[in-house]
């Protein structure tokens, strides 16, 4: 080793915590030293880790985060179940208000019933008061793009 180039060694340091006062020696190139938080106060050494600390609302704000992408998912989950399905409500379609309701009077509630009456032929379903060309277009359009087979008398 070179000489008097090595920091001096203090084998009896004193350190001490500023949290709780705790003081102990180690061994240190500084004579006394100042920590902010020890063994002995720290939540996961003392047991406390379990109980969290919330600061400014943080804790809160991410199980507010979590919840709603939980909710988010089953959503998802939901439609994606849905998807294909001959329960699915009518409403879904986003036909106009006119269409949807006309075909509600006419006893149709779901996409399984519209199908049905759809594989008459496209004369039975404009046969419905109040669902025109225009309605039907849009109808197969979205049964289309979310996944329907379109019955042969309708293509």
């Amino acid at each position: 080793m070179r000489a008097d180039i090595h920091p001096t060694y203090y084998p009896d340091a004193k350190v001490t915590c500023a949290s709780c006062g705790k003081t102990w020696t180690t061994g240190s190139t500084r004579k006394e030293l100042r920590v902010d938080i020890c063994s002995n106060c720290h939540p996961f050494f003392t047991g406390e880790a379990s109980r969290i600390l919330d600061i400014e609302g943080q804790v809160d704000r991410f199980y507010k985060k979590l919840s709603v992408r939980q909710t988010y998912v089953e959503q998802q989950k939901a439609k994606e179940e849905l998807k294909g399905s001959p329960v699915r409500p009518i409403e879904e379609l986003a036909l106009s208000t006119r269409a949807v309701d006309a075909l509600k009077k006419a006893g149709i509630e779901n996409v399984g019933q519209f199908l049905e009456k759809l594989g008459q032929g496209n004369d039975a379903v404009l046969g419905i008061a109040g669902f025109g060309q225009a309605s039907l277009t849009a109808a197969k359009k979205k049964l289309r793009s979310l996944g329907y087979e379109l019955p042969e008398a309708a293509a």
